[in-house]
């Protein structure tokens, strides 16, 4: 790897951090809200399957080491064992396969509508599928929870998540030409 790269993956490892705790106390139903799908796509967009992953994995990792950059500020190992920690872990492979589709297609309208389904999709089957297992298994389910009320919880988050991928594929062309541009020569002082 390049320096570039390692600097651009601690960039996006850093967002993600800044983006789940940016309304630390906005919460629906004890699930925080966050800015972390975003970050990821536009990873997977700007910086590639290969270091979009790499960046999502960084923090995921970091995170795990100790550092408060999870949601609500949280962060070690026994975030492992928290219901929502597979949206985390999903945010690895939301990188990626942004990544991959926007190297592999042509850009156009339907790359965007198709890498942003993609998002949701690898989002919410990881993270809402961990969920559903943490309750089952490691966390006190509420009463009556089954496989269906844990989707169902999901429908409250989707308006949400739909209106972030759209920005985060808007921002992605912009981004992405704003830092083709080449620097202006250094003048020398009158």
């Amino acid at each position: 790897m390049k320096a570039k790269d390692i600097v651009t993956c601690a960039l996006f490892a850093a967002l993600m951090g800044v983006g789940a705790n940016v309304a630390p106390l906005l919460t629906i139903g004890g699930v925080p809200i966050t800015l972390q799908l975003l970050f990821a796509i536009i990873a997977g967009g700007l910086l590639g399957s290969r270091l979009g992953a790499f960046s999502m994995a960084a923090y995921l990792f970091i995170g795990l080491a100790g550092a408060p950059i999870f949601a609500q500020f949280k962060g070690g190992l026994g975030s492992l064992f928290s219901p929502t920690f597979g949206y985390v872990i999903s945010f690895v492979f939301v990188a990626y396969l942004v990544g991959k589709l926007f190297e592999k297609e042509k850009m156009n309208w339907l790359t965007y509508i198709g890498a942003g389904s993609l998002s949701i999709l690898v989002n919410y089957g990881i993270g809402t599928n961990y969920m559903y297992l943490a309750f089952k298994y490691w966390v006190a389910a509420p009463e009556g929870f089954s496989y269906l009320m844990a989707w169902s919880w999901m429908v409250a988050y989707l308006p949400l998540d739909i209106g972030v991928t759209i920005m985060s594929l808007i921002l992605i062309p912009r981004l992405q030409k704003a830092l083709k541009r080449q620097p202006v020569a250094n003048q020398p002082a009158a």
